[in-house]
Order: C-alpha cells, then sequence, then structure tokens
C-alpha cells in the first residue's frame, strides 16, 4: 500500500493524480451501482412486481406492498451503517468499498434469478424480502465509504465539486435503470415483460459489480485515515467505538439529518412516486413517463456538480439553502402541472423540480463529511445518510402514494413543504464547513 501524506494526497499532487482518478472513479461506479437497484426496484415495484410477488387483492394494495419491500431495504440500511461505520473507523475505508460492493452487486443480481409466486408461493416473497434486506445492509456502508473516500483525497479547495461525484451516482443510476427498463420495454410486448424482461435489469448488475470491483481493489486507503491511525497507534488507552462515540455528541447527527429529511423526500417524489403517480392517476403511457424521470435525472446530476462546484465558492449553506427554498416554492406548482395531462408540461415538472434537488444534494456530500473528525467520520456520515434513508427515504413512496389516493395531490404538496421547511431551519442552525480541515 502506497502512503501518501496527507498534505500531499489532493488531486492537484502530480504524485497522486492516478491515486485520486482511481478513487473518484470506484466511488462513484458503485454509487451507480447501489442507486441503479433501488432506482430499477422503484420502477418495477411500480409497474410489475406487485402481482408477481404479491398476488391478492386489487392493484393498489400490490403497489403497497411492493413499495414497502423497497422500504425494507431501507430498515436494514442504519443497521449496516452501524457495523460498517464502526469498522471503517476501525479498520479502513478500503476493506469497507469492497465488502459492500461485493453485497450488494449480488443480491442484486440474485432477485433477477428469483421465481415468482406462482412458482413456488410464499418462498418467493420471502426471497424476495431477504434480499432487499441484504442489499439495504449493504447500502448502509457503502455509500459513506465512497463519499469519505473521495472527500478525504480530494483537495480541500474543490471537495464540494469532487464529492459530489459518488453523490451524483443517484441520478445515474437511476438514468441507467430508467434506459435499460424502457429498453427492455421497447423490444419485448408486455407479457413478455412482465413474465421474464424485468429480470434482464437485474442481472445488468453483474457486469457493473465485475469492472467496480476491478476498479475498488486497486484503490489505495485514504491518507487521512492513515494519519489519524499512526496517531492513534501513539495511544495508550483504547478509544470505544466511533459509533458510541458520535451518539455522545448527536448535534452534528441531528444537523444532518435535519438537512436529509427534505432532500430524501423530495428525491423519491421526483423520481419514484411519480411513476406510479402519473401513469396508475392520470393515464400517461409508462414509456413517458420513465423518459421524464431520465431527463430530470441527468438534470439532477448537472445540478449536483454544479451545486458542489457553487459551495466551493459560496459556502455549503447558502448553496444549500437557494435550492431548498426553490422546492418549497416548485411544490405545488408540479402537481398543477402533472394534472394538466400534458406530456411536454410533465417533463417540464419533473426536469425542474430534479435539478432543483440535485443542486440541493451537490453540496450535502463534503458537507456531512466536514461535520466529523476523522476517527468519527465514518460512523458519523453513515448515521446522518442511512438514519436519514429510514426517517424519511423509506416512507417517502409509500406516504406519498397513500396521501394522493386518500387525501389528493394537495396533501402530498404539504408532506413535501412540511419536510423542506425542516431542511431550512437545520441550514439555518448550522455553522459554515467549506474548507474545514479533515486531520
Amino acid at each position: 500500500m502506497t502512503n501518501v501524506p496527507a498534505s500531499r494526497a489532493t488531486a492537484d499532487s502530480s504524485v497522486s493524480r492516478s491515486a485520486f482518478r482511481r478513487v473518484l472513479a470506484g466511488s462513484t461506479a458503485g454509487a451507480v451501482l447501489e442507486w441503479y437497484d433501488f432506482a430499477l426496484y422503484g420502477i418495477l415495484a411500480a409497474t410489475v412486481l406487485g402481482p408477481l410477488f404479491f398476488p391478492g387483492g386489487n392493484g393498489f394494495a400490490q403497489l403497497l406492498l411492493a413499495l414497502a419491500t423497497q422500504g425494507l431495504g431501507f430498515v436494514a440500511r442504519p443497521i449496516g451503517g452501524i457495523v460498517f461505520g464502526h469498522l471503517g473507523d476501525r479498520l479502513g475505508r478500503k476493506p469497507m468499498l469492497v465488502t459492500t460492493f461485493l453485497l450488494l452487486g449480488l443480491s442484486t443480481s440474485a432477485i433477477g434469478l428469483l421465481p415468482t409466486y406462482s412458482q413456488v408461493g410464499i418462498g418467493a416473497t420471502i426471497s424476495l424480502v431477504v434480499l432487499r434486506l441484504i442489499q439495504g445492509f449493504a447500502l448502509g456502508g457503502e455509500f459513506g465509504a465512497a463519499v469519505l473516500m473521495v472527500s478525504e483525497y480530494g483537495s480541500p479547495k474543490r471537495r464540494g465539486f469532487w464529492s459530489a461525484w459518488p453523490q451524483a451516482g443517484a441520478p445515474l443510476g437511476t438514468v441507467l435503470a430508467t434506459a435499460v427498463v424502457g429498453g427492455i420495454a421497447l423490444v419485448l410486448p408486455d407479457n413478455a415483460f412482465d413474465q421474464w424482461g424485468w429480470r434482464v435489469g437485474f442481472l445488468f448488475a453483474i457486469p457493473l459489480l465485475v469492472i467496480g470491483f476491478w476498479i475498488r481493489r486497486r484503490i489505495d486507503e485514504s491518507p487521512v485515515f492513515q494519519e489519524a491511525q499512526a496517531r492513534a497507534a501513539t495511544k495508550t488507552v483504547r478509544e470505544r467505538s466511533s459509533i458510541l462515540e458520535t451518539l455522545a455528541h448527536p448535534g452534528p447527527v441531528l444537523r444532518g439529518l435535519g438537512v436529509r429529511l427534505g432532500e430524501n423526500v423530495a428525491f423519491y417524489v421526483y423520481t419514484v412516486f411519480v411513476v406510479a403517480y402519473a401513469t396508475k392517476t392520470f393515464g400517461y403511457d409508462k414509456s413517458d413517463v420513465l423518459l421524464a424521470v431520465a431527463i430530470g435525472s441527468l438534470l439532477q446530476f448537472a445540478g449536483m456538480l454544479a451545486g458542489g462546484h457553487w459551495s466551493d465558492r459560496v459556502g455549503r449553506r447558502t448553496a444549500m439553502l437557494v435550492p431548498a427554498l426553490g422546492l418549497a416554492v416548485w411544490a405545488p406548482v408540479f402537481f398543477a402541472i402533472v394534472q394538466a395531462d400534458a406530456l411536454p408540461l410533465l417533463y417540464l415538472g419533473v426536469g425542474v423540480g430534479a435539478a432543483l434537488h440535485g443542486l440541493l444534494a451537490g453540496p450535502e456530500a463534503a458537507w456531512i463529511a466536514e461535520l466529523f473528525p476523522t476517527r468519527r467520520r465514518f460512523a458519523g456520515a453513515s448515521l446522518v445518510f442511512q438514519g436519514s434513508s429510514i426517517i424519511a427515504g423509506a416512507p417517502a413512496p409509500l406516504i406519498a402514494v397513500w396521501l394522493a389516493e386518500k387525501q389528493g395531490p394537495t396533501a402530498v404538496v404539504l408532506y413535501l413543504v412540511g419536510t423542506i421547511a425542516v431542511t431550512v431551519v437545520a441550514l439555518l442552525l448550522s455553522a459554515e464547513t467549506r474548507g474545514a480541515d479533515l486531520n
């Protein structure tokens, strides 16, 4: 392993440029795979997985059960965050990158091989639930490791921009999932897609797994973590678990959870909920809605990188406050646009919402890394990323579908605006972290 002093471990160093490129590529590739899986399941849950694995009842009940299974993956994410957060602060970032990536890729591929309820009965449903739990457990550690590796390697002056790349794996994964499902749907007739074509999407994770694993095996450990380990080796008293240490200082975690609340809900409203809402309620063609989500995801990707770059110039708080307020204003406009039943307006509604979300989410990665000291950075970041997933991300599509069905779109607007208000308050209560020394 190459030991690079932290002072030289930047994207600007001629010695470490190749190492940084590997870190950036490996971290982003893992993020793409993990969000490809979650977007793929969300798309298929809203269209075909309900009848295949949850027979009986009406279409609405099947949709809720399928989305609830997606939520189970979120339940396991905080557990994975705790386990891998502790191990990542104790053993290093790289081992967690490799281990979690393998778990995630293998469990995703296995879903494509599952028999359906009509073939083996309840065993199919149980198997799907177990694989979703494994995926969630792996993702709980994977994303924190990916973000921290880039944050700890990258130049402090451009940390916001570089750290936004693994964060941008979410829209890239969504685009990839949408393109794969849309391509399969175009090639196959509906009955073939519903019977076996959906499996191809999950099996597509295999080449992604091979490429990502090859890249991650060649990554060197974070130099910031290596220096922290060297300092810890001189101490005679062993420090307690970084998870316990982080929970003993809950302020940064609570602020991080607050900021992530509205951002998470907005993401799932504009990428998962909109598919079910537009197709089931207003009769939009499935391929048209998926195209709208794909276009929105590309704008989201660009927004994340732009937001990360902007945060390096104006600071993290300002760069996140502006798009958060924009999302609150856009929420009622979006639902009015969807109800207009005009396809170009649907593209506009999803695109603007996704772009604003990207601007908000882009600076988050660097901001969250800067909240915590090295000895408990993995634990703190994992608790924020994955804790928010269970309190915001997991229930968001379920709550939005239920509110739209029972109360109407105004209730979904209030839900979205209310969670964004929490994000704004959390930002106002936070100090500026741009340029923080991660050592």
